[in-house]
């Protein structure tokens, strides 16, 4: 059951609903996608690629997307939504922006794993 019958959300998460896994604010950002904002917050640029929040720190770092100005590692970066929309028609950058992804978390789960693996049962 999603939130438009009253039941819990589903996956535990309470701002998905049920059929788009997209939250209504999400919706309502994208809808205005012929109004961006010239610059978008790395959630926003999030949305805009179909990639998790937690996701634009790899892609910067793959030096796949790239802040305005030069924050410092702790200050809120923005990136340019008019360079943003020129990349996603790029297959070839799709591609990389795919493969840096799941190279990311294939290395962080093979760590994960390791580690699992040295701790000694008691």
């Amino acid at each position: 059951m999603g939130r438009e019958t009253g039941g819990p959300p589903p996956s535990g998460d309470e701002g998905f609903q049920i059929g788009d896994g997209m939250r209504e604010e999400q919706h309502q950002f994208l809808r205005l996608l012929g109004q961006l904002p010239a610059r978008l917050t790395a959630e926003q640029a999030a949305w805009l690629l179909n990639c998790q929040p937690h996701d634009v720190p790899t892609l910067v770092a793959a030096r796949l997307l790239k802040p305005l100005g030069n924050p410092s590692p702790y200050n809120v970066k923005f990136f340019a939504a008019s360079e943003l929309l020129e990349q996603v028609q790029d297959r070839a950058w799709l591609a990389k922006v795919t493969n840096a992804l799941n190279q990311h978390w294939q290395r962080r789960n093979a760590r994960k794993k390791m580690l699992l693996a040295d701790v000694p049962l008691t």
